[in-house]
């Protein structure tokens, strides 16, 4: 595909955009919900931390913008999240999930400015290994942080507790991302791994909701039905000895 930058960083703006307010969904959800059961921390945590790491790898490989952007703002509202499954999951008082918020954004920000600096003198003069492993170790945690979740999804036998349009903002990102990295002089592989992953991963939530979701729904009106069906007749019973 011929080199567009226009191309390539209006696609990149776009794919920045939706992962930009792609947590906005989900954190809106659980503030609505008072819940974050059935989101898994583990999930959140360890997308605030592979942000730092894809980070890392975007600003020393020298992405476009956008695509340098987005890590940034990815982990950062990941920790968001994580914060409220703290406050909301596991009852910690206001003021000590917020200060793991700011804890968890001060320590990765300093280790991301700290490998920048540690890693491009390497990277410039030609030792492409330390970037690699961040990037390729940033699509690990991206990929494998999905795991937890889709125990809960086994746990809950449905998708609850998280945000389906979260999870199509930001699949829709990854579809984006990808195609910006096709208008580049070079496709970066890595990237393009960890973005289709993304949009791999995400999809298969969106079935599991798609598929499990109306079967836990028919699960549940057949359960309502069995318990209040003993109540119903335990009425009849005592109606037909009165009318006796």
């Amino acid at each position: 595909m011929p080199v567009n930058r226009a191309a390539e960083n209006a696609l990149g703006t776009i794919g920045t955009v939706c992962w930009t307010v792609q947590l906005l969904p989900q954190l809106w959800y659980s503030y609505r919900l008072k819940s974050t059961e059935g989101l898994s921390e583990w999930l959140m945590l360890t997308w605030g931390i592979a942000g730092a790491f894809l980070g890392t790898y975007s600003v020393v490989q020298n992405l476009n913008i956008p695509l340098i952007l987005q890590p940034q703002l990815f982990g950062v509202l990941s920790f968001v999240s994580w914060a409220q499954c703290q406050y909301y999951g596991r009852k910690r008082s206001k003021a000590v999930s917020i200060a793991m918020f700011f804890a968890a954004v001060v320590i990765f920000a300093g280790f991301e400015a700290g490998m920048i600096f540690a890693i491009f003198p390497s990277y410039r003069a030609g030792n492409m290994a330390p970037v690699e492993f961040f990037g390729i170790f940033s699509t690990i945690l991206i990929s494998g942080a999905l795991l937890p979740q889709y125990y809960e999804i086994y746990k809950y036998k449905e998708v609850v507790g998280i945000s389906l349009l979260f999870m199509s903002v930001d699949l829709l990102g990854g579809v984006f991302n990808d195609l910006s990295l096709a208008f580049k002089d070079h496709f970066d592989v890595v990237a393009g791994v960890t973005y289709s992953l993304v949009v791999l991963l995400d999809g298969i939530v969106i079935l599991c909701a798609l598929i499990l979701n109306p079967i836990a729904r028919r699960r549940r009106k057949r359960l309502a039905i069995v318990e209040s069906s003993p109540v119903a007749d335990a009425g009849a019973s005592s109606a037909d000895r009165l009318n006796a």
